[in-house]
């Protein structure tokens, strides 16, 4: 087990602030992998945002980076309160900010409209996994705890969109999605789209 935190990669800075989440997805690194270009991302327990904001001004003494992105083991969004604090401190600083998340937000987070929560801390971008093209197939590849989290997803990205925020959607080339139905997902919402690799144990490249 690690404490990583904050860690860097192709000319960014990645943020692992938990290793919990709402999916069971089957292509996920935790199932396989704790170490994710070289720092071991399982937590020994979520880092405070006081130590996490800490961490971001001594990487940044090393040099600038193109974004900052909210990206680890877990799902972010399961400590929203977290990533709006650092959000809000990045915008301030006019540094870029993404959100990878499993879009899953607006479920965890019933209370809240989380798009609109995101787009005033200052969140430059959304990376959002629709994963499939059916609610099928997604509750077949993620099995999440939400009994409607596919059209949660879909909905949480409009809502992103609506909001100012540039989004993109990303699956994973397993051979069970249709990725022409889910690229004409995207594009009936003015999303970009990602095409993801499958990533087998070993692997260093990851996508993110």
């Amino acid at each position: 087990m690690g404490t990583t935190s904050v860690y860097r990669a192709k000319n960014n800075i990645y943020l692992n602030l938990t290793n919990r989440c709402s999916s069971d997805c089957s292509f996920c690194l935790a199932r396989f992998a704790g170490t994710v270009y070289g720092s071991d991302l399982r937590l020994e327990s979520e880092p405070e945002v006081a130590d996490v904001l800490r961490d971001l001004e001594y990487e940044f003494l090393e040099g600038p980076a193109d974004e900052v992105v909210f990206c680890g083991l877990g799902e972010p969004t399961l400590r929203l309160d977290a990533v709006l604090q650092i959000t809000e401190w990045l915008h301030l600083r006019r540094i870029r900010s993404r959100l990878n998340t499993n879009g899953q937000g607006a479920l965890i987070n019933p209370e809240v409209d989380v798009a609109a929560k995101l787009a005033r801390a200052g969140l430059d971008a959304v990376s959002i996994s629709l994963v499939a093209h059916n609610s099928e197939v997604y509750n077949q590849i993620c099995r999440p705890i939400f009994s409607k989290a596919f059209r949660a997803v879909i909905g949480f990205a409009e809502d992103c969109i609506r909001a100012g925020i540039e989004v993109t959607l990303s699956v994973v080339d397993l051979p069970e999605v249709d990725i022409e139905a889910c690229r004409s997902i995207a594009a009936r919402m003015g999303a970009a789209f990602r095409v993801r690799p499958l990533i087998t144990a070993g692997s260093q490249e990851v996508s993110a």
